[in-house]
């Protein structure tokens, strides 16, 4: 890993996220290997402070720039997800089935959008625009999708 060439493009996306302005944000190597994950955050909401942590033992992803990409856009979309999270609290009691549901969806569909706009933006402004598939490489085939489900009407009786 080239500590250097990832500040440069942590302080690119700084500036190309329209963030520098408006937070301030240092980024953290970290050398512990009991950090599983290759990115994550820290955030003071009301000081406007962010720390983005980056594993710099063993990071799971290739593309070290699709990572910073990846968390600044959710610093970049934090009031969003406060805003989500408060209404979800507000109407749901916590541990019920219907407040996993709508938490559960809520955050799938926020990882889904921070990775879009991640790979729009990494298309049109990044130096590697190599997408990582680490999570994809541990899957089973396509196929595999299908074991056990039945033809559609097999169990109707003739």
């Amino acid at each position: 890993m080239d500590k250097e060439k990832v500040k440069e493009r942590f302080t690119f996306w700084l500036e190309t996220l329209r963030l520098k302005d408006n937070w301030d944000v240092t980024l953290k190597f970290i050398e512990d290997a009991a950090f599983k994950k290759t990115g994550d955050f820290k955030v003071d909401p009301d000081d406007k402070k962010a720390v983005l942590l980056l594993n710099a033992q063993n990071p799971k992803h290739e593309n070290l720039e699709e990572v910073i990409v990846h968390e600044l856009m959710h610093l970049k979309l934090y009031p969003l997800d406060q805003v989500t999270e408060g209404l979800i609290d507000a109407h749901y009691e916590k541990g019920s089935d219907a407040y996993r549901f709508a938490y559960g969806q809520f955050m799938r569909t926020l990882e889904q959008t921070v990775a879009e706009l991640t790979k729009c933006y990494l298309r049109a402004f990044g130096d590697d625009t190599t997408m990582s598939y680490g999570r994809v490489d541990s899957q089973e085939g396509y196929n595999a999708l299908f074991d056990g489900l039945k033809p559609y009407n097999q169990d109707k009786e003739e």
